[in-house]
């Protein structure tokens, strides 16, 4: 079944068009604006998804092929060429290198899109079409935000990528959650978002996890989906926490849920 595949290279795209879009809007002093991301202006993050997109496109052409990865000097030389790049090179080379990348998983037939595994150099195991794209869908969500989040501090994450990234939530939050910020307590959370609705537990205590939601949760979490997303990827400080969001029971704050979460 190539569906979720499917879900998640349209919404590469859509994200794409849009971000063409905004960027094609900017004026040359736009781009030396700090972004969402923690000491990168608007070009630093264009240059980040760029170069990124470049090496995702050769680690694709290396799995079609049956070449394999590039090794990791390739990844420096790429990386060293896009640093040097004026803000508007960054920029323009963005669109330029993501479009390759977009049109490279649009032009996977059904049956690539199914049986296609793909190494991705820093895994166990190859990975299907479906995991490689949305790791990708997630990184430049994310970063798409950084480049809004410079002119609207409202913006939330496209809705197209929210879904597919709802559900990979749980492969990430072990890793980025901070256990010890809570000095020790343990919270079991019941977490409810809307569009789209899903309801589960968030465990805070010797490590975070995710559960099944909570029959008597110490606190209650709604917020909108994109939200819950940001909250575990960093994005969260309160000038860009919707009205929607709200925390409940005793105990817990949504500050605590900040330290918990502190961004990569």
């Amino acid at each position: 079944m190539t569906e979720r595949a499917d879900q998640i290279i349209d919404a590469l795209r859509s994200g794409h068009d849009y971000l063409t879009t905004v960027v094609h809007g900017l004026a040359a002093g736009d781009l030396d604006r700090p972004s969402g991301a923690s000491e990168w202006t608007v070009a630093q993050v264009l240059s980040h998804l760029g170069s990124g997109a470049e090496i995702g496109l050769a680690v694709l052409e290396g799995a079609v092929s049956g070449a394999g990865p590039k090794d990791m000097d390739f990844n420096k030389s790429v990386w060293a060429r896009w640093d040097a790049m004026s803000p508007a090179e960054q920029a323009e080379g963005f669109v330029a290198s993501d479009e390759a990348l977009v049109r490279a998983y649009e032009d996977l037939d059904a049956q690539t899109r199914q049986d296609l595994r793909i190494d991705l150099g820093f895994l166990p195991a190859p990975v299907d079409v479906a995991t490689a794209a949305s790791m990708r869908l997630s990184e430049f969500a994310n970063h798409s935000w950084d480049v809004e989040v410079a002119f609207d501090r409202t913006v939330g994450l496209a809705r197209a990528a929210t879904e597919p990234l709802l559900d990979q939530v749980g492969m990430l939050i072990g890793f980025v959650g901070k256990a010890d910020a809570l000095d020790g307590r343990h919270v079991r959370v019941a977490v409810r978002t809307t569009s789209p609705e899903r309801s589960f537990g968030l465990d805070l205590g010797d490590a975070v996890a995710l559960t099944d939601e909570p029959a008597e949760p110490d606190a209650v979490l709604s917020t909108p989906a994109e939200w819950w997303i940001r909250l575990v990827t960093g994005r969260h400080a309160p000038a860009n926490t919707p009205k929607g969001v709200t925390l409940t029971g005793d105990g817990l704050t949504l500050d605590d849920l900040r330290k918990v979460f502190p961004g990569f």
